[in-house]
C-alpha cells in the first residue's frame, strides 16, 4: 500500500490522483483508493483540511498524488443580495455547519432541515452535486476548534436580565 506522508508544492508533477469527499479530506489517517484503483493511506499532520488540487507525496519521492474534491450532495443558495446572504451564513454558522462561502452563494452539505430554514427566510436552496470546499476555520491548525465547552448555566443568576418569578428590579 502506498503511504502518502507529506504535502508537496505546486511545482511537483502529479503521477496519480485521488478523488475524495470532504469527510475523507478532513482525516489525517485514513485508507483511500487512488483513481487508478491502487490502495493508499494518508499519514498526514493532524488538523489540516485537504483541498482539491493539493499534491501529496510518499516518503521515497516516487509518487505525487493530486487530490480532487469529489462532487457530493450539497445545498447551494445563490443570492445577489449581500445582506440576505450574510443572514443565511449567520444562521447556518450558528448551527456549526461547515460552509463554502463565495461571491453570490453559500454552500453546505445537504440537509433538508437547513433547506427549510432558509426557505423560511425567502431563499431558495438548490440541491446539487458539486465539490464541497468549506471555509477552513474549524479544520486548520491554529483555527477555531470545536473542543470548547458549551456549559451554560440557566439558573436565576445566569443572565442579568432574566429574573426569577416574583422578583422585581428596584
Amino acid at each position: 500500500m502506498l503511504r502518502l506522508t507529506r504535502r508537496l508544492d505546486a511545482a511537483s508533477t502529479a503521477t496519480a490522483s485521488a478523488t475524495l469527499n470532504l469527510d475523507t479530506r478532513i482525516k489525517s489517517r485514513v485508507r483511500i483508493q487512488l483513481d487508478d484503483g491502487r490502495d493508499a493511506g494518508l499519514f498526514l499532520e493532524r488538523g489540516q483540511l485537504l483541498r482539491g488540487g493539493e499534491l501529496l507525496g510518499d516518503d521515497e519521492g516516487h509518487e505525487v498524488v493530486q487530490v480532487i474534491a469529489a462532487p457530493e450532495t450539497v445545498s447551494t443558495v445563490y443570492c445577489s443580495d449581500p445582506l440576505q446572504l450574510a443572514r443565511a451564513c449567520y444562521h447556518l454558522g450558528n448551527r456549526h455547519v461547515p460552509l463554502q462561502i463565495a461571491a453570490g452563494f453559500v454552500r453546505y452539505q445537504h440537509d433538508h432541515v437547513l433547506d427549510d430554514m432558509l426557505r423560511g427566510f425567502g431563499l431558495d436552496p438548490q440541491v446539487e452535486q458539486a465539490p464541497f470546499e468549506p471555509e477552513a476555520g474549524a479544520y486548520q491548525s491554529g483555527g477555531h476548534g470545536h473542543s470548547h465547552s458549551h456549559s451554560h448555566s440557566h439558573g436565576h443568576d445566569a443572565h442579568p436580565f432574566v429574573r426569577a418569578p416574583g422578583h422585581h428590579a428596584h
